[in-house]
Order: C-alpha cells, then sequence, then structure tokens
C-alpha cells in the first residue's frame, strides 16, 4: 500500500519533501498533483521507475512520456531549442503548457518518441512540483492519471480525489494530497516546437491565452 503525504499547497513541509525525494531517488513511483491534473511520476534518471509507469499505464514504447523540469534553463538542457521556440516558451512557462522537442542524449529512451527523437516537457506552476524538483535535482515523469479500465475508457478526470487514490494506492509507491477536493479537469495544452512553425496538437488549459498566436 502506498505512503500517503499530506502537503501544504503553498508551503509544503521541508521534511516531507526530502523523504519523498529519497524515495523517488530509489526507485519510487508517485501520484501527485501538479498545475494541470493528478500525475503518476517518477524520477527521470531512474529506468525501472519508468518501466514501472509504462506498465501502470499500459504504454506501448512507442508512446512517449511527458516530463516536468524547473526552468527554461533545464529545458535547453534535455532538449533542443531554436530561437523561436525559446521565445514562445519564456512567456507561456511556468504554466500548463506541454512542448514537443526534440530530445538530446540526456533524455533516456523510454521517455522519447523512438522515431521522431522527440520528448514532451513541461514547467509547472505548482509549488509542489517545484519544490519537489528542485529537491530531487532531476526532472520528474509526468503521465495524467487516468487509467485504462475494462469498462472505461480511463478513470473519469473529474472523480473523488479519494477514489482516485483509493484506486491506486496498491499500484504506485507514493501519494501526495494537497487537499484539493478534486484530481483536476483538463489536460496541458500541448504546442509542437520540433517544426519552423509552431503548432498546437492538442488544446487544453491555457488554450485561451494562445488566441492569436498560431
Amino acid at each position: 500500500m502506498a505512503t500517503l503525504y499530506s502537503l501544504h499547497p503553498d508551503n509544503p513541509q521541508a521534511n516531507r519533501v526530502a523523504k519523498i525525494c529519497q524515495s523517488l531517488r530509489d526507485g519510487a513511483i508517485m501520484l501527485y498533483p501538479t498545475d494541470t491534473v493528478y500525475a503518476i511520476g517518477c524520477d527521470l534518471s531512474v529506468k525501472s521507475a519508468i518501466e514501472r509507469v509504462r506498465n501502470l499505464k499500459r504504454l506501448s514504447n512507442e508512446k512517449p512520456l511527458t516530463f516536468l523540469c524547473p526552468s527554461l534553463s533545464n529545458i535547453a538542457t534535455y532538449s533542443a531549442v531554436t530561437d523561436t521556440a525559446y521565445r514562445i516558451m519564456k512567456r507561456l512557462i511556468p504554466g500548463p503548457y506541454t512542448f514537443l522537442l526534440p530530445a538530446t542524449k540526456l533524455v533516456p529512451r523510454l521517455v522519447m518518441n523512438p522515431k521522431r527523437k522527440t520528448t514532451g516537457i513541461r514547467v509547472p506552476k505548482n509549488t509542489i512540483c517545484q519544490l519537489l524538483l528542485q529537491n530531487l535535482g532531476n526532472p520528474i515523469i509526468s503521465t495524467s492519471a487516468h487509467l485504462p479500465d475494462p469498462e472505461e475508457d480511463s478513470f473519469p478526470i473529474g472523480a473523488d480525489l479519494y477514489s482516485l487514490f483509493e484506486a491506486l494506492e496498491n499500484q504506485v509507491d507514493l501519494i501526495i494530497d494537497d487537499g484539493s477536493s478534486l484530481p483536476g479537469g483538463k489536460a496541458s495544452t500541448i504546442i509542437d516546437l520540433t517544426c519552423d512553425v509552431p503548432t498546437v496538437l492538442r488544446q487544453g488549459l491555457g488554450w485561451e491565452e494562445l488566441q492569436g498566436w498560431f
């Protein structure tokens, strides 16, 4: 059964954050809040944990995973950033946007799109996520906590948060509760920055702010 950590959304307890990060370094996977929906995640540098996340979400190796970075400078470490991409991201981060970018060699094969060699990166506007990233010192995998179900396409996005906890408590190692009543209602907006002309691949949270951009 997963260990439950209650964290204050604006002032997370430092000792609990430290324990969570140590568990992630040791290969744990977690259910945690972001600025969009609740996500399943792990340390980007732990291959065994990434494999567990893939198995939990029932993802084929062709399906890329998104990960979180704390800042724009960190994004440049894991992807090739053009001047156009830099200007766009600088205006939008931190926020509910996933940027599709060419991956560098530091991105594990298990995470990137194997054919296009691209990866999805986010810089979240969420205090808990930012403190976890800063304390861990590595990016964190972030895939929405919507599980395949024999009778449903996914776990209902607007379902009660504690129903989500109950559904996953035996499949993840850590659960972070920030006191939210709901696990979130809308996924991130995805922007493809791999081409000369940026393209919105998914209209999610924050899409309205991009009207007229593309």
